[in-house]
């Protein structure tokens, strides 16, 4: 088991001491939030919240990931870094397979790209992209980044993109992973056949079981069972070695965790946050390995 540190709508000043903390401590990975923008008026709904209210993330200081990986990655050595997601519909597949390799190059190919459709119909009209097809245009632009990030020339011709033969330098020397979000059966088929992997936002044991269940299958089904494929989730289970036993034992390959609310303000000083991922370090991750 892998264990990613989740912070998010924090001070930003925060982020580069919590990463080298983290990193000493042994944690494996550390996991970076998208949000572009906050619109003054919208009836839109938060899909994670249970009346689907988004205001907590009014006013929340969000860095744009392309510009805090490498930023974190610059001061670290070892720690890997997952986008938890990038809302890819709503960008340019050309732009972002460029922003991605220069990440996964720079950083020594310490970046996993989770990637995911935006729930909020102002990113697409702020980024004037369409809200419509938006899931089998982001399948296209999943195919276009993979292409890219090989260095050789690529060209792709589909029903949202055509791109004349191009290559890009420098790119990474081990394959960028592609994580996809989502609890869609859109997106967990989506997983199963384009990605790399999953990542997985919260819930219930029952419906996390069943999320893996339906992935297998949709694995089997497109004959990448026998392929590495990364798990990450969100469960108490992962605060506990005996819970993170029961995590492995459904195929999980990567806990995510953190330690506060971040649906309320943050008000937790940044030695309170290294004290805990230290001490969780201790307990959990010293134990089960």
């Amino acid at each position: 088991m892998r264990f990613t540190y989740a912070e998010s709508m924090c001070d930003p000043a925060q982020y580069a001491p919590l990463a080298r903390a983290a990193e000493a401590a042994g944690w494996d990975s550390f996991t970076i939030p998208d949000s572009l923008c906050y619109p003054e008026h919208s009836d839109s709904k938060y899909p994670y919240t249970p009346d689907g209210n988004r205001e907590f993330l009014e006013g929340k200081p969000f860095i744009e990931p392309f510009v805090l990986v490498p930023t974190l990655a610059a001061v670290t050595e070892r720690i890997r870094f997952t986008t938890f997601v990038v809302k890819l519909a709503v960008r340019n597949p050309v732009l972002v397979a460029k922003q991605a390799t220069s990440i996964a190059v720079l950083s020594g190919n310490r970046f996993g790209f989770g990637v995911g459709l935006s729930p909020w119909p102002e990113d697409f009209e702020v980024c004037e992209q369409p809200w419509k097809a938006r899931g089998a245009r982001m399948d296209e632009m999943i195919a276009i980044i993979r292409g890219l990030s090989t260095g050789e020339y690529f060209s792709f011709k589909g029903e949202h993109y055509d791109l004349r033969s191009i290559k890009i330098a420098p790119t990474p020397t081990e394959p960028l992973p592609i994580l996809i979000g989502g609890h869609s059966d859109r997106a967990l088929r989506r997983a199963a056949v384009l990605g790399d992997g999953w990542m997985h936002a919260g819930g219930d044991k029952a419906e996390l079981s069943s999320y893996l269940d339906r992935l297998g299958a949709l694995r089997r089904e497109a004959g990448r069972e026998k392929e590495p494929f990364e798990v990450h989730v969100i469960s108490m289970d992962a605060y506990t070695p005996d819970g993170v036993k029961r995590l492995e034992d459904l195929g999980v390959t990567d806990a995510i965790v953190g330690f506060r609310n971040a649906y309320v303000p943050d008000t937790q000083t940044l030695e309170h946050k290294i004290a805990a991922l230290e001490n969780f370090a201790d307990t959990v991750i010293a134990k089960v390995r």
